[in-house]
């Protein structure tokens, strides 16, 4: 950055950055971009092309939010050629930029403190093993005496402080508590679970804003609509969740530099600028998250699944970090990112994570497994843990001699992460005990908390703890107190541009479906040929088959919506849960934008079979047939979909499904008819839609001018053939069908919107521990053996594995 003025030093340096011709058309562009007003100035920059594309201007003024993919893709490669180096340039540059003005940028504390979670878990008969028969057994045992429950601690009163500007590295053994405190941190603990202690975020409690929206959380499931792009999932997550301060702090950047009258490096400003614009289909912050997290090779390739071919499984958990990474959250607790990845890739994501850390001060905590020393050695804290508790929490360069305090040694070729893990561990401690002049004796996790709470690391945390944090410094824009980044239109419009995308890429599936119904008009046009050119009630009754065949088939062609609904419930679970949209604005798209193909389908059947098989002739009639059909059609899917939203399991649903066409076809008025209904069945005749629907194409066929002909027992024949069925209602009756059919699909699509709305977004598996380990547990007074019984219950064999002369090659490129 440079200011203008008499100052020779900083005029040559602007030459030196920019060459002096490129020099002065900058301070000549510059100069009319600063005569704009304050919103065209936010969005207007400067942007040099590559001297190579001689066709284009160098060093015009062009609009960020116009930018073009190609126009992006370059910026970014100017600006982040080497990602570990230029990253951290990049991020430097914006700092710069922002002190230079005397901006703060906004920072998290958290704190928490005696913070506490426990589980309920179910005791049962026998071995704790999800079995049929367990759980039958189970059931049974419920039946006779009552249920028994106990409950298991999952955090046992820890506390700490995740400090802004710093990268905290989160350790311990797995079923240790390192999720479940990242999610208490968070705020996105299970509300079943019961949770002691408190959680700050500047001194507030998580009551008084929402922490879903000021941090973010990673976790480690990876769910992604499989017929998305990398590049279109993470546009979408960057629209949903906005743009933070970004906007605003850009604003007071731009009026600051031009009362100080400094031009800002191009470049940084074209950057800063086109991620600070909110609601963009395509986002430069995308480009980026894309170029330093290693998936550009890969932005245009579908996410796949595992039956549809799509990127790694390494490449899915990068996804998954930069889902989160995109948005403008800096308060972020990640769940074992480096499942999947190579230590080179976690050394280059967490080396891109220390520079945001430092130089934006960032609130970063970070849960691994097992990284490897290079990786370990970029954090600047570390929080070991233990049977949920908190074993050390201090800076990484005192760990090693803590633990030599306490008699343990890391030896010189041992990465320090795997010997934290392994000095806890009753199995391996013995062989890092340093100190040969003395017995060894197993120290236990208690005895390590004990230790440190007396070293002098303890005592400056529980100082530090104790110490209230001082609101005054707390900067407003720290703390999010909105739910959505969006408006309601805005949400809206980004949810139903995804749901078109999908419709297109399950183009084939929809084709499919229409094909289908295609072969089954031509089918049902064969078998009832012409059933109508006689007016008589034989072929009333062939009228009745086919016009029964057609609800059935369209009541079937309703039954894929349940499959493709379920198949990204658990998406949506997690989208509504880091609160990008509510569920009405993925509701409403899904509703509305699959109306057309209701329309076109009812459309085609009405087209192909009205004529062939022979109902009335006139026009008005053929369209009635047709909205009735559209509306049976509509209210099918829709409550195939309001099934899926419900039950939410695969197997569940799908037999639910199954079984609500066997309902409504039985009681629909075909198979039996409803005058041989039991009084006390008739009910399901009133709540089958294919019973409207009968009702609604009978009338609209049999109140036709040619079954108008009267009879002996003076009655019209078209009243006769409906008389024997139970369906005469009426010739009005056709528009109160229609009228309950359109009701039923609201009903449905309400049950639908409901559904999503208020029922639990997550099918968690409950814990289970037999009644004799419940009893021992009891009698013991601790947990840590408890899960040593648990683990004994089960057997276990040794097994020996060998190998020999294994070669392995690759195929050099020619």
């Amino acid at each position: 950055m440079v200011q203008t003025g008499s100052d020779d030093n900083k005029a040559k340096s602007l030459e030196v950055e920019f060459g002096s011709g490129n020099e002065k058309e900058l301070r000549s562009k510059w100069a009319t971009v600063e005569r704009l007003p304050t919103f065209k100035r936010t969005t207007t920059t400067v942007l040099f092309q590559s001297s190579r594309d001689e066709t284009s201007d160098k060093g015009s003024a062009i609009d960020v939010t116009k930018l073009e993919a190609a126009h992006r893709h370059l910026l970014i490669e100017k600006l982040v050629k080497q990602i570990e180096a230029d990253n951290f340039r990049l991020l430097g540059k914006i700092r710069k930029r922002i002190d230079e003005v005397g901006i703060e940028l906004p920072k998290v504390e958290v704190r928490f403190s005696d913070l506490s979670v426990e589980a309920e878990c179910e005791v049962i008969h026998g071995k704790p093993i999800p079995t049929l028969w367990n759980t039958i057994k189970g059931i049974l045992s419920e039946l006779i005496c009552s249920k028994n429950e106990t409950k298991i601690g999952i955090l046992k009163g820890v506390s700490g402080i995740v400090r802004p500007g710093s990268m905290t590295l989160l350790l311990g053994p797995p079923g240790c508590g390192k999720t479940t405190l990242l999610q208490a941190l968070s705020g996105r603990l299970a509300p079943s679970v019961k949770v002691g202690g408190e959680v700050r975020y500047n001194g507030c409690l998580l009551s008084e804003f929402i922490p879903e929206k000021t941090s973010s959380y990673i976790s480690q499931n990876d769910l992604h609509i499989p017929e998305m792009s990398v590049r279109e999932t993470l546009d979408f997550s960057a629209c949903c969740q906005g743009i933070g301060s970004r906007m605003e702090t850009m604003k007071e950047i731009s009026r600051k530099e031009k009362l100080q009258e400094i031009i800002p490096d191009p470049d940084i400003d074209a950057y800063m600028k086109a991620i600070s614009v909110e609601g963009l289909k395509n986002n430069m912050q995308t480009d980026y998250i894309l170029k330093i997290l290693g998936l550009d090779i890969c932005a245009d390739t579908r996410v796949g699944d595992a039956t549809r071919p799509g990127i790694s499984g390494g490449q899915k958990r990068r996804l998954t970090t930069g889902e989160i990474v995109v948005g403008p959250a800096t308060t972020l607790f990640m769940d074992e990112i480096s499942n999947g990845l190579d230590s080179s890739t976690t050394f280059q994501i967490v080396s891109c994570l220390q520079h945001l850390a430092h130089i934006t001060e960032a609130t970063i905590l970070i849960s691994l497994l097992q990284p490897a020393p290079e990786t370990f050695e970029l954090f600047d804290d570390v929080i070991l843990m233990g049977e949920g508790k908190i074993v050390y929490h201090a800076p990484r360069t005192d760990i090693c001699r803590f633990f030599e305090d306490c008699g343990f040694k890391c030896p010189e070729r041992k990465g320090v992460a795997d010997f934290l893990q392994e000095v806890m561990s009753r199995k391996d401690q013995e062989q890092y005990w340093c100190h040969r002049d003395k017995p060894y004796s197993y120290i236990s996790v208690d005895l390590f908390i004990k230790k440190f709470k007396e070293s002098n690391l303890g005592l400056l945390l529980k100082e530090e703890l104790s110490k209230p944090f001082d609101k005054s410094q707390t900067c407003k824009d720290g703390l999010c107190s909105r739910k959505y980044s969006l408006g309601r239109w805005e949400m809206l419009k980004a949810c139903s541009r995804r749901e078109f995308l999908l419709m297109k890429r399950n183009s084939f599936i929809y084709l499919f479906k229409s094909g289908l119904l295609i072969f089954n008009a031509l089918v049902t046009m064969t078998v009832f040929l012409q059933a109508g050119a006689t007016t008589d009630a034989p072929h009333g009754n062939y009228l009745l088959g086919s016009l029964f065949t057609a609800l059935f088939r369209l009541l079937a062609d309703g039954l894929p919506e349940l499959t493709l609904t379920l198949s990204r419930l658990g998406v949506f679970c997690k989208q509504k849960d880091l609160y990008f949209y509510p569920a009405w604005a993925y509701a409403i798209p899904s509703i509305i934008l699959k109306i057309p193909l209701s329309v076109v389908d009812s459309f085609i059947w009405t087209l192909l079979t009205y004529y062939v098989i022979g109902y009335s002739p006139e026009v008005g009639r053929f369209i009635r047939q047709f909205l009735i059909f559209f509306a049976l059609h509509l209210s099918c899917i829709s409550m195939f979909r309001a099934i899926a939203s419900i039950f939410r399991d695969f197997v569940v649903a799908t037999t639910i499904g199954t079984i609500s066409i066997m309902f409504l076809s039985l009681f629909g008025g075909f198979i039996v008819r409803k005058p041989s209904m039991p009084a006390w069945l008739e009910w399901g005749f009133w709540f089958s839609p294919l019973s409207y629907a009968e009702i609604g194409l009978t009338a609209n066929e049999f109140f036709a001018p040619r079954w108008r002909k009267t009879t002996s027992e003076n009655r019209t024949l078209g009243e006769q053939v409906l008389d024997v069925r139970g369906l005469n209602f009426g010739s009005q009756s056709y528009w109160t069908a229609f009228g309950a059919l359109i009701g039923i699909a609201l009903f449905f699509n309400i049950v639908f919107a409901l559904a999503l709305t208020f029922l639990k977004t997550s099918q968690r598996s409950r814990a289970i521990v037999s009644r004799e380990k419940n009893k021992k547990n009891s009698e013991e007074q601790s947990s840590s053996k408890l899960s040593s019984q648990l683990k004994k219950a089960l057997p276990f064999k040794p097994l020996t594995f060998t190998f020999q002369d294994v070669q392995y090659f690759i195929e050099t490129p020619q």
